[in-house]
């Protein structure tokens, strides 16, 4: 986050106790589709934040959602090297989310199971089932979606015409439209 002069806020510059102030900063690294991004996603750093300053851990982490950690399962989507480098070396935050089973996941995985001790399974206390799939589809039945996408990303998709019905054919402008559902496929006529 940058401040007005310039530079990276530390923790000084928010309203934090002061025996968290001598803390060494946690960097948390997301990963994820993000399309788009909704105020869940933004909202798992808030829920890492909070868990961290519970447990006085400092380092940096990858922080996930309970689906992203579901995905360590999935074959051939991760190296074993990478996902045993991610959680011996740095460890994870993983948030839960509905419908997800982060215990099992570590349990079902002899890697994590392993490196259990430098997983922190944090709790969001607002269980939301919002997810980008849901927006997308909502994006593309023209309903609204305000209050669940930071309005800049509401202005962003609407500018580029992302996620609608119209996505791939032709825009006033002459432009093809990017991203969002792929159109159906031309009828042919016999």
């Amino acid at each position: 986050m940058r401040t007005r002069k310039g530079r990276v806020a530390a923790a000084a510059d928010v309203n934090v106790p002061d025996k968290m102030k001598s803390r060494i900063p946690v960097v948390l690294l997301a990963c994820g589709s993000f399309n788009p991004i909704t105020n869940m996603h933004l909202r798992l750093f808030e829920v890492a934040r909070d868990h961290l300053h519970q447990t006085a851990v400092p380092e940096l982490k990858l922080l996930c959602g309970a689906d992203i950690l579901k995905t360590f399962q999935t074959p051939n989507l991760w190296k074993d090297a990478h996902i045993q480098e991610i959680v011996e070396k740095f460890g994870l935050v993983c948030v839960d989310r509905a419908g997800h089973d982060p215990k099992g996941y570590i349990l079902g995985s002899p890697i994590l199971q392993r490196h259990q001790d430098n997983i922190h399974l944090a709790r969001e206390p607002v269980q939301n089932e919002i997810s980008a799939t849901y927006i997308r589809r909502a994006l593309s039945q023209g309903q609204s979606v305000k209050y669940l996408l930071p309005d800049a990303v509401i202005a962003y998709i609407k500018e580029h015409d992302l996620y609608t019905r119209n996505t791939g054919r032709e825009r006033d402008e002459g432009q093809p439209s990017r991203g969002g559902p792929a159109p159906p496929p031309p009828s042919s006529s016999s």
